[in-house]
């Protein structure tokens, strides 16, 4: 019986270090697969011209930093930044309270018809696809004059509505309606409520809408394309767009541009991801 033991404890032994040695091999494998384009990315973005025909992988003997600067300059970098940053942020704090308060409403009232069969219409608006209701959008957001960041703010703020809708009301199962059933009788109001109890109790789904809306915002290229009309409202991914189309052929300072562009988005992770895995973690133990 002890040599049985024994050797299912060696078998299992085995097995387990298996089974690390594949996934430490997997996780390498997409280590790389994340890195390697960067690298090329960088390696290009320092490169002149002439050292482009050494090969891509080859490391120039002079970096060229200038790229950086001439791709800054013939883009409008800081202008293009500013508009995105103040579209991404004013657009994630408008989506939070206001999608999350479609959201409660929706949870706690899904018994009537009524609010049913409004939650299955923003669920069927992701079906939507955007080329559909492109053209007619241009001729109103013109007629109502919104082809600037007004617009395209409330623009991003409505359109996330359906897939928030659908994140927030499935949250909000989970949260017992006891609670806020003990503070009404106290004397809150359906308002103390929601921005007292319910809406910290959603920090971990607002974690994942934040970044979800912060990632489709800053990296979306067709609704600043179709809607703004003013170059001086261009956001990066758009001055990104054009500045590809007019010097496509010229790499090392468009490759220069790109990582200019992804930049900001990567320092909002570094410091963003901390919060984000505290708040999901204070939501599972929740």
């Amino acid at each position: 019986m002890l040599t049985l033991s024994n050797k299912s404890k060696k078998n299992n032994r085995y097995k387990d270090e298996k089974t690390n040695w594949i996934v430490t091999i997997l996780m390498i494998l997409g280590t790389l697969t994340i890195l390697f384009p960067l690298l090329v990315t960088i390696l290009i973005a320092l490169k002149s011209p002439q050292d482009m025909m050494n090969g891509v992988l080859s490391i120039p003997k002079i970096l060229h930093f200038e790229n950086f600067s001439k791709a800054i300059k013939m883009t409008n970098f800081f202008n293009a930044l500013k508009n995105s940053l103040i579209i991404t942020v004013i657009t994630v704090i408008l989506t939070l309270i206001t999608n999350s308060m479609v959201g409660y409403a929706i949870a706690r009232n899904m018994n009537k018809k009524s609010y049913k069969a409004m939650y299955y219409y923003f669920l069927s608006a992701m079906f939507v696809p955007f080329p559909i209701i492109m053209l007619p959008l241009v001729k109103q957001v013109s007629v109502w004059r919104m082809d600037n960041i007004i617009g395209l703010i409330l623009l991003y703020t409505i359109y996330g509505l359906s897939s928030n809708i659908f994140l927030y009301v499935g949250f909000l199962k989970s949260i017992p309606i006891e609670l806020e059933e003990a503070a009404l009788m106290d004397g809150a109001s359906t308002w103390q409520v929601f921005y007292r109890i319910i809406f910290p109790m959603l920090k971990p789904i607002h974690a994942t809408v934040a970044i979800l809306t912060a990632l489709w915002c800053w990296n979306d290229v067709m609704l600043p394309l179709v809607i703004l009309s003013n170059p001086d409202f261009a956001t990066i991914p758009l001055v990104q767009f054009i500045f590809q189309s007019q010097f496509g052929t010229d790499y090392n300072l468009a490759f220069a541009s790109y990582l200019l562009a992804l930049i900001p988005i990567l320092v909002f992770y570094l410091f963003a991801q901390k919060g984000i895995i505290n708040g999901v973690t204070k939501g599972a133990i929740k």
